[in-house]
């Protein structure tokens, strides 16, 4: 059972809220001393989390599936950067991983209990046997927290923020568990930045522009930080005449530029047109991967106004104020 994205939270009687967590969605089986962890895509997860096995082995159930997220808690907040170093084919340094940065599972939702299916229950139904089966686990197990209240929901945004909070989910309370289907709703976080153009690259037709490479500065060095290419078709054409009077040099250096190393590029997706850090536009994101936009962003406006150097990485930085784990409490 997925979410969908939307710009606000519904509001009225019915609804339940819970944390948006930043991790790995997982369903954990538990039969006796075997248990086993699967991703919604249905790779299993046990291996690259081996410390969450003997965590799950403690809980009440001898026998349940369990719907939840894996995250790794480190200072105040989670860290997703962490999370993706355990996707690693040597077992001796996911083992020292594990050690090091040890994983979390955050339960949110019981779909079986020995024999019993739960899947068509209410969700209040599900939460009450949910609850009543775990307690209150020892960690690293948890069980996410709740409210009724949609502005409660709201404030751990405020809240939370830096800490790698990823919104809020909505659940209808009458709602059977909808495998597959996008049934509950989503809010993130949003965000803007103000990015220097430090380069584009062509459409696959090679006549409009496919997508404005952004940077921001670390001290002299221009940095890439990601890309946009929220443009229709009209808009990529019209960027190619915007862009002709700015090709020259970029800014783009010896720290992390365009065409680095990636486990997802190719010998396209490298090739990439320089232009001189001339250019600002604002945008707007959701999530952070280091100092680096996690997905492709959303062009909200051209800033003339705003000085290219003035747009540095301490900008992306949102410090967290709060441990996210007090939400627990």
């Amino acid at each position: 059972m997925e979410a969908k994205v939307q710009s606000r939270l519904p509001r009225g009687e019915g609804w339940q809220y819970e944390p948006k967590w930043d991790g790995f969605r997982c369903l954990a089986f538990r039969d006796g001393d075997e248990v086993a962890l699967y991703s919604r895509n249905e790779k299993p997860l046990a291996r690259y989390f081996p410390e969450l096995v003997p965590a799950l082995q403690r809980i009440a159930p001898p026998r349940v599936v369990l719907d939840g997220e894996i995250v790794i808690f480190t200072g105040q907040g989670t860290d997703f950067d962490l999370m993706l170093q355990r996707i690693h084919p040597a077992a001796s340094r996911i083992k020292m991983l594990a050690a090091e940065t040890p994983a979390s599972y955050i339960a949110f939702d019981a779909l079986a209990d020995g024999e019993q299916d739960f899947r068509q229950l209410t969700l209040s139904e599900r939460r009450a046997r949910l609850e009543a089966m775990l307690g209150s686990p020892p960690p690293p197990v948890y069980l996410s927290p709740l409210t009724a209240n949609v502005d409660t929901a709201l404030g751990w945004l405020n809240e939370y923020r830096g800490t790698g909070l990823d919104g809020i989910v909505a659940k209808r309370l009458n709602d059977v568990y909808h495998s597959g289907e996008r049934a509950m709703i989503k809010v993130k976080e949003q965000r803007t930045a103000d990015c220097v153009v430090g380069g584009f690259r062509w459409g696959k037709d090679g006549k409009r522009v496919g997508s404005l490479l952004l940077g921001a500065y670390r001290g002299k060095t221009l940095e890439y930080v990601g890309h946009t290419s929220s443009f229709d078709d009209a808009q990529r054409r019209e960027l190619v005449a915007l862009l002709e009077a700015h090709r020259g040099p970029s800014d783009f250096g010896e720290g992390r530029t365009p065409g680095g190393p990636s486990r997802w590029a190719t010998e396209r997706s490298m090739e990439w047109e320089p232009l001189r850090p001339e250019l600002v536009c604002e945008v707007g994101f959701d999530r952070l991967e280091g100092d680096r936009f996690r997905h492709g962003v959303r062009f909200l406006r051209w800033r003339p106004d705003k000085p290219p150097r003035e747009c540095t990485l301490v900008q992306l930085r949102a410090e967290a104020s709060v441990d996210l784990r007090k939400l627990f409490d």
